[in-house]
Formats: C-alpha cells, structure tokens, sequence
C-alpha cells in the first residue's frame, strides 16, 4: 500500500546525506522478544503483504482507497509489533506574519513529518488517508510496487532534479481532487535522536493547490511504559531507524526483536499563508515555501522533545 526504499550514501543533485549511520545511533532494545514471537510477527507480516496484492490491484481510484489503505497499515504495523498512538501538538507561531494556524479546518493538506525509518509511510497512512510520496526505487520491486501503487504512492525520482516540478505538480493535483498528500522534506532518514532541516521545494504543492499544511513529528518509543503502563517511563527508540549502510532485512529483524515498540505521531495544527495571492510571483513563491518548510520544521522539532525540554524551551 505504501512504501520507502532506501538509498545509501550517494552523491546527488538535491539528495541530502544524515550523519547517522547503525553503528552509532542503534541502541540495544530495552526488552527483546523471544524466537517464537519474532517468528510469528515475520510470518504475520508477509500474510499481510500478500494479502495486500490483489486489494491493491483492486483498488484503483476508488472513493474508499484511503480507507482502505489506513486499515491495511494499521494491520501491518500490528503483525509487525509497532503500536501506533497519536497525540495533539500545540501550535504557537510566533513572529511570523505571512502565516497563521488553522486549527480547526477540515480537507485535504499537505502533510510534513520528520523521515527516521521505512515504517513512516506506514504509519503517516496508519493515522490519516493520504497518499505518501515514496522514492522512485520502489517501482523496481515488483510487489512493493504494487503496493504502493494500489495505496496511491506519489513517486518521486531524487537523482533527477528535472523531475521536481512535475513531482509537485502531481502532489497538487492530487490535493486539489481533495486527497491528503504526505511528503518527508528533509529528504533522506535520520536515526530519531536528531532531524535534518526541510527542504522548501515540496511545500509549493500546498501553495499552487490552496490547501494549508500540517506538521506531525514522528517518535518511536519502547520499553515497559511503552508496553502500556507498568509504571516505567518509555525511552526514545533508535531501533527502528533506517540509516546509512543499514539493510531493510536487518531493520525489519530489529523491529520484530523489540518489545513494547510504539509509534507516536504528534500531529499539530495546519498551518495556512495569511494572502497567498501577495506571493505570485516567482521570488515571492520562493520566501512562501521557506516560510512554510522553516514553519513546520520548528512545529515538528518541538515535538521530538522531552517534556522536560519543551519546558524549558517554552
């Protein structure tokens, strides 16, 4: 329904590179499953994906694709042990007066999170209908792809910077026919610890659409708290991060392994121009996606705290 695939360290027009690499950022799982448990989550998984193929074929352009592909998300992140919660992140933008938070408006939006692992897509569509932006390198495998075409995958090829402007005009098509899009602006993963900053060039489809934009951090979790409170805190997980040399296979291994594994989406307010028509003109389109991308990276950041430290930064 949806998917990411990975790319290693590479040179490119427009593709950033993460410090992050296994060695350094993975941490040892807090609780580890036992070989039966890891078995059956691997074999529920890839029940999951096969089931998947002919919905996915099935699936089309139908008015119950979003639906659909939320549901089979939210299976597949279960069959492979990750619980997904969603909490409401607090909008204040401050000193800023080309945009404004609109909390309570309904409708398709352009939805901008954090990238750490291959389970983003997943999740995002796990907690909104959407339809994820997913690399280009997903169309060579065979199944993935449709996968991720049935769950109405944008692709978008990295190393062809020509390519850009129709991605974009993609996107707002999309968002103007009242679907959902969810894009990763940093461009590459991160291990969770940290984020890299977002890259303005795929807000412009929220621009040529007139549809506002919605931050959601993205945060994985586990340990006893995690597993639903035994009165233990959850500690940030770097587990499953998907970085640098990494391979999907040891990934989805570390993913089964962990117990107590959660998803947590912080999503925040959407955030809207305040006169979109005073940006038409090529450099103003260019300070409007800034705006946007420097808007929702700050939202994002703050979710990716501690409650400690959004304390201390309020």
């Amino acid at each position: 329904m949806s998917a990411v695939a990975h790319l290693p360290a590479a040179s490119s027009a427009w593709l950033p590179v993460s410090p992050c690499a296994p060695d350094v950022c993975l941490r040892a799982q807090a609780r580890t499953a036992g070989p039966l448990r890891r078995a059956a989550r691997l074999t529920g998984a890839v029940a999951v994906l096969l089931a998947g193929l002919p919905i996915a074929l099935a699936l089309g352009r139908t008015a119950w694709r979003g639906a659909v592909t939320t549901r089979w998300s939210r299976l597949l992140l279960r069959a492979l042990g990750v619980r997904v919660v969603t909490r409401r992140g607090f909008s204040c933008i401050g000193g800023s007066p080309r945009a404004r938070a609109v909390p309570g408006e309904d409708g398709p939006t352009l939805l901008v999170g954090n990238h750490v692992s291959w389970l983003d897509p997943l999740v995002i569509t796990a907690t909104f209908a959407c339809r994820p932006l997913a690399k280009a390198e997903v169309g060579r495998w065979p199944v993935v792809r449709t996968l991720a075409a049935g769950g109405g995958a944008l692709f978008i090829d990295r190393d062809r910077l020509s390519a850009l402007p129709g991605v974009v005009a993609d996107m707002a098509a999309a968002l103007r026919r009242g679907e959902s899009v969810a894009a990763f602006p940093e461009g590459t993963t991160w291990c969770g610890r940290e984020m890299g900053r977002f890259r303005p060039a795929v807000f412009q489809a929220a621009l040529d659409a007139g549809v506002p934009v919605r931050p959601v951090a993205l945060r994985f979790l586990e340990g006893a708290a995690a597993g639903r409170g035994t009165g233990e805190r959850a500690a940030p997980s770097t587990r499953p991060s998907y970085v640098g040399d990494d391979t999907l296979l040891a990934s989805v291994l570390r993913i089964v392994a962990t117990r107590g594994l959660v998803a947590e989406v912080t999503v925040f307010p959407a955030v809207r121009l305040d006169r979109p028509a005073a940006y038409g003109g090529r450099a103003h389109r260019g300070q409007a996606r800034a705006a946007l991308a420097r808007i929702a990276e700050a939202q994002v950041r703050t979710g990716l705290m501690e409650p400690e430290e959004q304390a201390v930064a309020a």
